[in-house]
C-alpha cells in the first residue's frame, strides 16, 4: 500500500451519557479490556481497534460513532483526500503526544454528513 491509502480503522468514537455506566458495560458485561481511561474519556481494545467512550462536547458528534482511519503519512492521506473533494473540517494537527509517541488526526464528513477522521500514530 502506499502512503497516502487508509491502512485499517485505528480507533472508533462511541457517544456516551454517563461514562461510568458505559465503562461498565463495555468492561464487565461485554468483556472488552480497559486500556486506560482520561479526561473523561476512557479507551477500550477490541482486537486491535481502539474503541473511545466519551459524553459528547457538541450535538456534531452526538449521533453516531466516529471512525479514525489509521493512515501511514497524514498529511499526504489528506492532499490526496482533499484532491478529490472530500470536505475537512481542520487540517491535520497534533492531538496528543505521549511519551515519544504523537497522534495527528484531520477530521472530515462523508456523503452522509458523519463526521470521520484520519489518524496517524508515530514516533518522534
Amino acid at each position: 500500500m502506499g502512503k497516502g491509502q487508509i491502512e485499517k480503522v485505528g480507533q472508533i468514537a462511541v457517544p456516551v451519557t454517563d461514562l461510568d455506566r458505559a465503562v461498565n458495560f463495555y468492561k464487565e458485561k461485554l468483556g472488552l479490556p480497559l486500556l486506560f481511561t482520561s479526561n473523561g474519556l476512557a479507551f477500550f481494545n477490541c482486537n486491535g481497534i481502539r474503541l473511545l467512550l466519551s459524553v459528547p462536547e457538541t450535538e456534531e458528534f452526538s449521533s453516531s460513532s466516529v471512525i479514525y482511519f489509521q493512515v501511514e503519512n497524514i498529511k499526504e492521506t489528506y492532499e490526496d483526500l482533499l484532491s478529490k473533494e472530500v470536505l475537512f473540517i481542520d487540517e491535520p494537527h497534533l492531538i496528543a503526544k505521549m511519551g515519544q509517541t504523537e497522534t495527528w488526526m484531520a477530521f472530515f464528513k462523508d456523503s452522509e454528513n458523519n463526521t470521520h477522521a484520519l489518524m496517524s500514530e508515530f514516533q518522534v
